[in-house]
């Protein structure tokens, strides 16, 4: 696209305003913005385009389940929202990406500038989002950047990751309840 620039979590570790503050003409990929749905709504309505970024349930929970000691977010929501570590990693996984996507669903139940791509068939359902967004350029080479491998194969903490995950674990245990 010649007419967007494209960010991946280009505003974590922002606060406040500041957080969701995309630049005109951005388009942005985080998965982490499931949880600033309703800021999202207030700050930007039905004036934004939205699109629904989607993968297979069973692949996307394995992979937050491989990412467990790596990963915090999926950690503390078995710890912090479903509220036990007795939960196995991959139940959790599985309770996270669809209360996730059902309150994504729930969002854009309203919003008129939607679409929806499904990552097993964005050849498919990726030109429906660039004529939604009016994108120029070349659709081709866009669709070709789809067959690219990200962030692919088995996750394998390093002993220095696995180290931080048991001393978090002793500090929890240690910490009295309050």
């Amino acid at each position: 696209m010649t007419n967007y620039v494209v960010g991946h979590e280009s505003r974590v570790g922002k606060v406040g305003d500041d957080r969701l503050a995309f630049p005109p003409n951005h388009i942005e990929a985080d998965h982490h913005l499931a949880f600033y749905l309703g800021r999202l709504d207030e700050k930007y309505g039905d004036e934004a385009y939205y699109v629904h970024l989607t993968r297979d349930l069973a692949a996307t929970a394995d992979s937050w389940a491989e990412r467990f000691v790596i990963s915090p977010m999926i950690s503390s929501y078995r710890r912090g929202m479903i509220g036990s570590e007795a939960v196995p990693r991959r139940e959790a996984a599985v309770e996270m990406v669809e209360t996730a996507t059902a309150n994504i669903r729930h969002f854009l139940k309203d919003k008129t500038r939607v679409a929806h791509v499904r990552l097993e068939h964005a050849e498919e359902d990726f030109p429906a989002f660039w004529r939604l967004v009016g994108a120029d350029g070349s659709l081709d080479d866009a669709l070709a950047e789809w067959h690219a491998r990200h962030n692919a194969g088995t996750w394998r903490p390093s002993f220095w990751m696995g180290l931080r995950h048991m001393a978090q674990r002793a500090v929890r245990a240690a910490m009295p309840p309050r």
